[in-house]
C-alpha cells in the first residue's frame, strides 16, 4: 500500500483544539475552516463547532478561520496556549448595488461564466491531498455503523477529464447489525460519494447542457466567504420537468467568478425515479422512500487558485418491510475534508495499484477503535458527542469480546 504523510515524527507535531462560535449568539459555527497560514494544514469544525488541528511543531502559529456569512479572523497561538481556544466570528452584512448584479444578463448567464472560467480559477496541476473521511449510519437516533478513514487523493487538474484517484492509508469501521434489524443499509462508493460532490470537477452529476435547461436560476442575497463578497445564485427544478433534479444555492466570488461553496438537495417529488437513482439493490419485500437528500461542497483558495476542501452528504430513508406495522428511519451521513496537500511531482506514485474502486463499500474492521492514538499525526474531523459515545460503546464491546476470548483460553475441551 502506497502512503504519503505530511507530518514528520510523532514528537514533531502539536495539537490545537477549541471551538468556533457566533460572537453575538454564542451558537457553534458548523463547517468553519481552520487553516494554518504558513502551511496547507487545515481542518473544519464539527456540528458542535469543535475542532482539532495537528501541525508541525514550528515556532509561530497563525490560524485563519472563516465560514459562510462571517468575517474571517486571524488568530496567533502560542505553544503554551493551544488548548480550549474560543474563537468568535462576527457576522458580515454585504449589500451589492444594482450595478454589480446587472453586469450579467441573468443568473444563468453568471453560472455559465463560472464554468467557462474553470481553467483560470482552479488548480491546473496534479495535486496530492491527504483527506479524512467519516461515514455514519443511524437508525432513528441510534448509531448503527461508523466508518472512518485517512485517504490520499490524487486530484487531476480541473480542466482535465481524467478521474481522480483515491488510495486508502488507514481505516476503521464497526457496524452493530443488531440495530439494523429491518435492513442492513450500506453506502456504495464510500469516499467517492463525497468526492463526486466536487461540482467544478464533476459538474455532470448536477449540471449538463441538457439538465441546465431544466432549472430556473435567480439571484439571492449576497454574502461573504473567505473575506470576499460572493454572489448567491439560487436554482430549482422547473415544474414541468419529470426527472429528479436539484434545488440549491451557488456562492460565487464577485471578483474571480470562482464557485466557492454550493449547497443543494435532490427533488424528491418523483419517488420512483429517486429510488431508481439512489438504491442499487433491495429485498423485494421492502419498500424504501427517500425523505431527505442534501449535499454541501466547499472550496478553498491558495495564491489565487481554488481547490476542493470539504464536502458532505446527508441522506434519510424511510424503510418498511411488508407485513410489518411500523416503519424505520435510517439516516446516512458521509463527509470528507482535505487536511493537507501539495503539488504532485514525478517522484510520487500515481499508478492505479492499490486504489479504491468507485463502487467500494467500506469493510468492517473494528481493531482501530481499541487504539486511542490510532490516527497519530493525521488530522481528522473532531467527533461530536454522539460519535464519541458510539466509539466508547464499540471500545467497551471489544473489551468484553477480548475478555471472553481470554477466559476461554485454557479451558478443557
Amino acid at each position: 500500500m502506497s502512503t504519503h504523510t505530511f507530518a514528520q515524527t510523532n514528537d514533531s507535531y502539536i495539537e490545537i483544539n477549541g471551538n468556533v462560535v457566533n460572537i453575538i449568539t454564542g451558537e457553534p459555527i458548523i463547517a468553519a475552516s481552520i487553516q494554518e497560514v504558513n502551511s496547507n494544514a487545515s481542518t473544519i469544525t464539527n456540528t458542535e463547532g469543535a475542532f482539532l488541528l495537528k501541525i508541525n511543531n514550528s515556532g509561530t502559529i497563525t490560524l485563519k478561520v472563516d465560514a459562510l456569512g462571517f468575517k474571517p479572523k486571524t488568530v496567533t497561538v502560542s505553544k503554551s496556549n493551544v488548548n480550549d481556544l474560543h474563537i468568535a466570528l462576527q457576522t458580515s452584512s454585504i449589500e451589492l448595488t444594482e450595478v454589480n448584479i446587472t453586469t450579467y444578463k441573468n443568473a444563468r448567464d453568471l453560472v455559465d461564466k463560472v464554468f467557462a472560467k474553470k481553467r483560470t480559477n482552479y488548480l491546473g496541476d496534479k495535486t496530492l491531498m491527504t483527506a479524512f473521511y467519516r461515514e455514519t449510519i443511524k437508525k432513528r437516533n441510534k448509531n448503527a455503523s461508523l466508518a472512518e478513514a485517512v485517504l490520499n487523493l490524487y486530484k487531476q487538474p480541473y480542466d482535465d477529464a481524467k478521474q481522480d484517484v483515491i488510495k486508502l492509508v488507514k481505516s476503521r469501521k464497526n457496524t452493530d447489525y443488531s440495530k439494523l434489524d429491518t435492513i442492513a443499509l450500506k453506502l456504495q462508493g464510500g469516499p467517492f460519494s463525497t468526492l463526486y460532490i466536487d461540482l467544478m470537477k464533476y459538474p455532470e452529476y448536477v449540471f449538463t447542457s441538457y439538465t441546465m435547461e431544466g432549472y430556473d436560476f435567480e439571484f439571492g442575497p449576497s454574502s461573504e466567504i473567505n473575506g470576499a463578497t460572493v454572489y448567491t445564485v439560487e436554482f430549482k427544478q422547473k415544474d414541468n420537468v419529470i426527472d429528479p433534479l436539484y434545488n440549491g444555492k451557488l456562492y460565487i466570488n464577485t471578483n474571480s467568478l470562482a464557485l466557492v461553496k454550493a449547497t443543494f438537495s435532490l427533488n424528491l417529488s418523483n419517488q420512483s425515479e429517486v429510488i431508481n437513482l439512489l438504491v442499487k439493490r433491495k429485498p423485494d419485500n421492502v419498500r424504501i422512500k427517500a425523505k431527505n437528500i442534501e449535499y454541501t461542497v466547499d472550496y478553498r483558495e491558495k495564491n489565487g487558485k481554488w481547490y476542493y476542501g470539504y464536502s458532505k452528504a446527508n441522506l434519510t430513508f424511510e424503510v418498511k418491510k411488508r407485513r410489518r406495522l411500523f416503519k424505520s428511519t435510517y439516516s446516512l451521513t458521509c463527509e470528507m475534508a482535505v487536511t493537507d496537500w501539495e503539488l504532485f511531482d514525478n517522484t510520487q506514485d500515481w499508478s492505479s495499484k492499490n486504489t479504491l474502486s468507485s463502487s467500494i463499500i467500506m469493510s468492517d474492521e473494528a481493531s482501530g477503535f481499541s487504539d486511542p492514538k490510532f490516527w497519530g499525526e493525521y488530522n481528522v474531523i473532531e467527533p461530536e458527542k454522539s460519535i464519541e459515545s458510539a466509539i466508547r460503546k464499540i471500545q467497551r464491546r471489544l473489551q468484553k469480546e477480548d475478555g471472553k476470548t481470554e477466559a476461554s483460553v485454557g479451558k478443557k475441551p
